[in-house]
């Protein structure tokens, strides 16, 4: 019936990683979201609580690309006890035009963490002050480690601070990334030290209590928080997002719902039909961003299928003009 690529992580690790060629097609993603009339359904999510695991899905159609993405995407944060990673999954792409399967891309959740890597770098390059040189990341995980890794492409990050609930892991992050990155990075005990002088803060973690407190944020801080991608997570207090100059949400829709916003709503300091700024309005134009660098600014990144769709595109892209994976005759 048709030929479908399937591709291994190891496949697609060789052949999108994360650079500002991912950052653009993130980019782009959110500019569709903004000015297309973009077809994005709520993420369907299962809960599996004796486990501490979820199951996401995922998807966006997007006019003018003739594929889309649905998206797996389980994480089951017990398992770094059992020497296993948090998140797994796969993607498959689908023509638009006809709705065959033409991409099994096997990632087991690499591609996931390089869009929402993607999407903490283009925050940042509309958000932050452009001289913003000092990070602090909560979280020691493989995405808290790749967000460092992504501001160092948007903006002259020349040190940062990493804390952690286990400091030890914030220590090892620390000397990994420093040695990676070239630049100098330290684990902090103190959470509120690891914010104080930060120009961007980055929330990495699947927190249920708020992390980040008001007395963290302070003027010309810019805050991207990634963790709050269900309706019981909470990285950041409600009222540091009453204090900012500017709120930004991926997809209004869905951080009204599962958000930081959404836990800013159910205090009472917004209403629940609050005008929310996009990021994608910020991309294209039609909204402005931060207008001086006194400005806290604050992102909140739940995470979208039209994202999804744009990493899987650019990764059957890649693999076709590189022959890459190995091709089955459906």
């Amino acid at each position: 019936m048709g030929r479908i690529t399937i591709l291994t992580e190891r496949d697609l690790r060789q052949i999108v990683k994360l650079d500002l060629d991912a950052v653009a097609c993130v980019e782009q993603a959110f500019r569709a979201l903004a000015t297309q009339p973009v077809a994005m359904p709520p993420i369907m999510r299962l809960d599996i609580p004796e486990h501490r695991g979820e199951v996401d899905v995922k998807t966006a159609y997007v006019p003018g690309l003739d594929g889309f993405a649905i998206k797996v995407s389980p994480g089951f944060f017990d398992n770094p006890k059992l020497g296993l990673p948090s998140t797994n999954g796969l993607m498959v792409l689908l023509s638009a035009k006809t709705g065959l399967v033409e991409a099994l891309l096997l990632d087991n959740g690499y591609l996931t963490d390089v869009r929402t890597a993607a999407a903490g770098a283009v925050a940042a390059k509309h958000l932050a002050r452009e001289d913003a040189a000092v990070a602090a990341i909560y979280g020691a995980g493989a995405q808290a480690k790749l967000q460092l890794e992504a501001l160092t492409l948007v903006r002259p990050i020349r040190e940062a601070r990493i804390w952690a609930r286990d400091h030890g892991k914030a220590e090892k992050a620390a000397a990994e990334l420093g040695g990676r990155l070239g630049i100098s990075v330290r684990a902090e005990k103190d959470a509120a030290n690891a914010a104080a002088g930060a120009d961007i803060i980055a929330t990495t973690t699947p927190a249920s209590e708020p992390l980040l407190m008001p007395g963290f944020v302070s003027a010309g801080q810019h805050v991207t928080a990634m963790g709050s991608d269900a309706e019981h997570k909470n990285e950041v207090a409600p009222a540091i997002l009453k204090m900012a100059d500017l709120y930004v949400a991926d997809s209004a829709k869905q951080t009204r719902r599962l958000g930081e916003l959404h836990h800013a709503i159910e205090a009472g300091l917004f209403g629940a039909e609050t005008d929310v700024t996009e990021l994608g309005e910020i991309i294209a134009g039609s909204k402005p961003g931060r207008r001086s660098p006194q400005d806290v600014t604050l992102a909140d990144l739940t995470g979208t299928g039209v994202q999804d769709t744009a990493i899987a595109t650019l990764a059957r892209d890649r693999a076709r003009a590189l022959g890459a994976g190995t091709v089955f005759e459906s």
